[in-house]
């Protein structure tokens, strides 16, 4: 039987703090098709954060500190990809298609998420 991590009751368990944090946007070709460099990074750091975080429940459970470090580190990476500032179609799509992904898990759930879209939604070339 295989466990579904859900972050809404993985930091209600370990009591993590979440933080944000800001995405410099570098200069870009707006009607680039691909997303740029620092997206995919931000995307790739995530996922390598989510299966670290994945391997440390399924080794030890939600406890510890090992977990809340893995948990923060989770936490920073996702708000990182939410923060940041998709100027071309290609950061457009990819940010989106990731971030949908994301929530039909049930995990981009915590205020801090939406608020992090939003402010990047504000930023302007």
């Amino acid at each position: 039987m295989t466990s579904r991590i859900n972050r809404r009751a993985l930091l209600l368990q370990s009591g993590a703090a979440v933080v944000a944090t800001t995405v410099e946007a570098p200069a870009f070709d707006a009607s680039s098709t691909e997303p740029r460099a620092q997206l995919v990074a931000l995307i790739e750091a995530h996922k390598s954060a989510y299966m670290a975080l994945r391997k440390t429940v399924e080794g030890i459970g939600s406890r510890g500190n090992a977990f809340d470090n893995a948990c923060r580190t989770e936490e920073e990476a996702l708000i990182a990809i939410c923060a940041y500032p998709a100027a071309t179609e290609g950061d457009r799509l990819a940010k989106s298609t990731y971030l949908l992904q994301t929530e039909a898990r049930g995990e981009l759930d915590l205020p801090q998420h939406m608020q992090a879209i939003l402010r990047s939604a504000m930023w302007k070339a």
